[in-house]
């Protein structure tokens, strides 16, 4: 899926900068206590309940294989609604820090360059190309149910 113009919700993880589409985004909402569900991979750090819903919540840093960061101020929770097999799920994500909203347009969006092998593509939608900085845009819905390791009763969303 190549990255088009329009509005992207923009972030920080590690050092890096990265975007995701702003329809995709229900909501952001401050860091809050996490139930641990057991026997679930490391990234997935369990479920909260927000107004009512059980949401399942990721820990972006380690599902893309970086260092576990101590939780700050700037520290939040992205609730993506994504789809798989054509149905919603809500799901929240662990980020270091939520940047701004953008308005990319088409002539500073790249595809994604060829990493060969090492790299899976897939999760990556394209590169912006903002002033000096690049900013990696994320197919969200690859990213989360990639590998199946979101359990299917966790993160449906009510017709």
């Amino acid at each position: 899926m190549e990255a088009k113009a329009g509005k992207y919700l923009t972030f920080a993880l590690h050092s890096e900068e990265y975007g995701l589409e702003i329809l995709k985004v229900r909501e952001i909402i401050g860091y809050m206590s996490i139930t641990k569900v057991p026997r679930t991979i490391e990234h997935i750090k369990g479920v909260i309940n927000l107004r009512g819903q059980v949401i399942p919540i990721i820990d972006l840093r380690l599902k893309f294989g970086m260092p576990e960061a101590e939780v700050t101020e700037q520290t939040c929770m992205i609730v993506v609604e994504a789809l798989k097999n054509g149905v919603k799920k809500q799901i929240g994500i662990i980020v270091d820090a939520v940047s701004e909203v953008l308005d990319i347009p088409q002539e500073a969006m790249e595809s994604s360059p060829d990493f060969g092998g090492s790299v899976d593509q897939s999760l990556i939608q394209g590169m912006a190309k903002i002033e000096s900085n690049i900013i990696i845009l994320l197919d969200i819905d690859r990213v989360l149910f990639e590998d199946g390791d979101i359990p299917a009763e966790l993160g449906d969303v009510e017709p």
